[in-house]
This record gives structure tokens, C-alpha cells and sequence, in this order.
């Protein structure tokens, strides 16, 4: 027994450092020395802008806006609004803008997939350029993104998410995440290829657009890996800029439960991603699949501590009780503490553990149960 816990627990750890720091090393070394740079041009093409937007009054002007004011000729960009449903005054402010050509369409309430599958089909651009209501661009991101597209190789491109600053831990700490999947992702790119891209905006080309399952949690990823396994890749494009709002803790773990129980979906549509159909397998088991199985290694790694020898039966438990106790105790933990610098990310990094755990609710609650608005502090 005493062999079986210590194999579970050494084990356990080994892949969770894998995962965490080890991929994330080889993942850089590997950029560097097999590097694949885009082939850009500067070539003037016809784009479609798509806005999927469900109650979004507080974003839709702004947004439109920001659209409006980018960096590319007007005659060669096509915009479209779709709302989903909304109860709010979305509609009302986004038909003010018809009189700068921005095309309306209004659908029942049928999820981001269901309003995608409205508003591309009336798309007459060879790129579509797909972003949603809450993130304005900077004006030279279409043009640098779809500059991209020079590379005949390139299916998808995903622009840079900028996190504005956060005014308190748990916004930095989150925001702090997103800057290591952001790094993740512009090393896959450079190797070859990312397996999805970022939802608040990315360019896709038009020939390349499938119908999306309108359960499908993760648009970003289901429209792009149809292009990565017809050979195509997906990049990042660092230059092409969006910014966005810093989350809280609570909406955070909201979207990583619905995240990552799309990704249970997308192993369900595209079973290939674990055969060697997928050229990028290695990569895929390590960035995304074996982030699915983290909290079930800790859990491991608890379990099998009451069965190490002594004394390093109770020091492991002992660790585990001091870390999650830290968790714990973080939200009583004031702002202005040196205590908050080390509590706060272990309770962020235990939130998103919690959240990858929770998951597993797509096998038991439909899709739209999953889906939850994304609070954010404007201003």
C-alpha cells in the first residue's frame, strides 16, 4: 500500500509540474528553435465584422464605434450586428448606427453559436473578422490581422486580449493568467499552430466557416479546428490588439467551468485530437487535455499523502492543509497586507482548480446551463 501511495504521489506532482512550469520551458525552447514566421502582406481585402452581442447597452456604442474608427477602408469592410435575444436597449442603439452602414439582424435567444450561424451566412467578405459586444479594438489590429492572411497556410488569426489593470488582487491575479495562456499560445503559434483562438476577436477565412452546434460552448475553438485539420494554421497575432475589462474571482470561475466543459465538447466533435491525425498531439495532451486531469491529480496527491511513510506523511498533509488554508482565509485578507501577494494567487490558482473540477457538469446539465454573463468593473 505504503509503494502504491508514494508512486501515486510522486507521479501526481511530477505531471503537475509537467504541466505548470516544464511544458511551458520546452514549449519556449522549442519556439526558438523551430520557429515558422507568418508570411505577411499588405494586401487591401474584403472583410466582415460580426458582432455577436446579447445585452450588451453598456458596451454596443463604444464597440461600434471603435469599429468604425479603424484603420481600414471603409468600402472593403462589412459590419454586422446580431443580437441574441436581447431585453435590454441593445437593439435600439445598435440600428442608430444604420445610417453608417452597420447591417442589424435579430434573433430569439439561442446562444453565441446560434447568433454566429445568423449573421455569417450574410457575410459577403473573404475575411470575417468574428468579436464580441464588451472589447473595443485598436484602430490598426483588422489591418494587422488580416495582413496574416498573406500566408496561404494560415487558416485563423486570434488578436492579442489586452487586460486593462486591475484595481484589486484577484483582477491582477486573473489577469496575471491570462498573460501565461497568452504566452502559451504565441509559442504553439510560432511552432505551427494554437487549437483555437481568442473569442472576443479573431479573423477567419470565409471559405473556411462550418456551421457551428448550437450547444457548442466554445465557438473560438470549434470554427478554427475545422480549418487546423483541413491543414490550415492558427496564429497569433501579437500586433492586433483588443482590450477588455478585468474579471473578478467569481465571474473568472464561472467562465473557466464553461471552458473547460467545452473542451469535454470538443473532444466529443473531434476525437482526432488525440490520434496522431492531430500534428500537434504532443502538444495538445499537455497545453489542453492535461489541464483537465489537474485537479484530479491534486486530489490524487491528497489522497495518497495518508499513505506515505512517516514523517512525510504529515508534512505533505500538513503543506496541503497550509495551502489550501491560505486559500481560504484570502478573501479576509486585507488589500494593503504583504500577505495578500502570496494568498491571493493560491486562492485564484485553487478557484480555477475548482472550476476545472466542476467542469464534469456538462455530462450531467444541458450546455446552456453553463453559460453565465461575464460581470466586469467599467471604469
Amino acid at each position: 500500500m505504503s509503494s502504491t501511495c508514494i508512486a501515486v504521489f510522486l507521479i501526481s506532482c511530477a505531471v503537475i509540474l509537467y504541466v505548470i512550469v516544464g511544458y511551458p520551458l520546452l514549449l519556449a525552447w522549442l519556439a526558438r528553435s523551430h520557429n515558422k514566421p507568418v508570411a505577411k502582406d499588405s494586401i487591401v481585402r474584403d472583410i466582415s465584422v460580426v458582432i455577436a452581442a446579447r445585452n450588451g447597452e453598456q458596451f454596443v456604442e463604444a464597440k461600434l464605434r471603435s469599429v468604425l474608427g479603424l484603420n481600414y477602408p471603409r468600402e472593403h469592410m462589412q459590419i454586422i450586428v446580431v443580437s441574441d435575444g436581447s431585453t435590454d436597449r441593445t437593439d435600439e442603439i445598435a440600428q442608430s448606427f444604420r445610417g453608417d452602414g452597420v447591417e442589424f439582424y435579430r434573433i430569439e435567444r439561442g446562444g453565441k453559436p446560434a447568433a454566429l450561424n445568423r449573421g455569417i451566412p450574410y457575410a459577403t467578405g473573404e475575411i470575417l473578422v468574428l468579436t464580441d459586444v464588451r472589447q473595443t479594438l485598436d484602430p490598426d489590429c483588422v489591418r494587422n490581422v488580416v495582413s496574416c492572411f498573406g500566408d496561404p497556410t494560415v487558416g485563423a488569426v486570434s488578436g492579442k486580449l489586452l487586460i486593462r489593470s486591475g484595481q484589486i488582487s484577484e483582477e491582477a491575479d486573473t489577469g496575471l493568467y491570462w498573460k501565461y495562456e497568452v504566452f502559451i499560445r504565441k509559442q504553439m503559434s510560432r511552432i505551427d499552430s494554437t487549437f483555437g483562438t481568442n473569442g472576443p476577436f479573431y479573423a477567419l477565412r470565409r471559405s473556411l466557416a462550418v456551421p457551428i452546434p448550437e450547444d457548442t460552448l466554445l465557438d473560438d475553438v470549434y470554427l478554427p479546428l475545422s480549418a487546423f485539420f483541413r491543414g490550415y494554421r492558427l496564429v497569433l497575432e501579437e500586433s492586433a490588439v483588443a482590450y477588455d475589462y478585468p474579471t473578478n474571482l467569481s465571474s473568472e470561475f464561472k467562465r473557466k467551468v464553461r471552458t473547460q466543459a467545452g473542451l469535454y465538447q470538443i473532444l466529443r466533435e473531434y476525437p482526432q485530437l488525440l490520434t496522431s491525425s492531430n500534428r500537434m498531439r504532443i502538444h495538445f495532451l499537455s497545453a489542453k487535455f492535461a489541464r483537465l486531469l489537474l485537479p484530479f491529480l491534486l486530489i490524487l496527491i491528497l489522497v495518497s499523502s495518508f499513505g506515505l511513510p512517516d514523517p512525510f506523511a504529515q508534512i505533505a498533509v500538513a503543506a496541503q492543509v497550509v495551502f489550501y488554508g491560505v486559500a481560504f482565509f484570502d478573501r479576509w485578507v486585507s488589500e494593503d497586507s504583504l500577505i495578500k501577494s502570496v494568498s491571493s494567487p493560491v486562492r485564484t490558482f485553487v478557484v480555477l482548480m475548482a472550476a476545472a473540477f466542476m467542469a464534469c457538469k456538462i455530462f450531467f446539465v444541458p450546455a446552456r446551463d453553463l453559460w453565465k454573463e461575464t460581470k466586469v468593473r467599467v471604469g
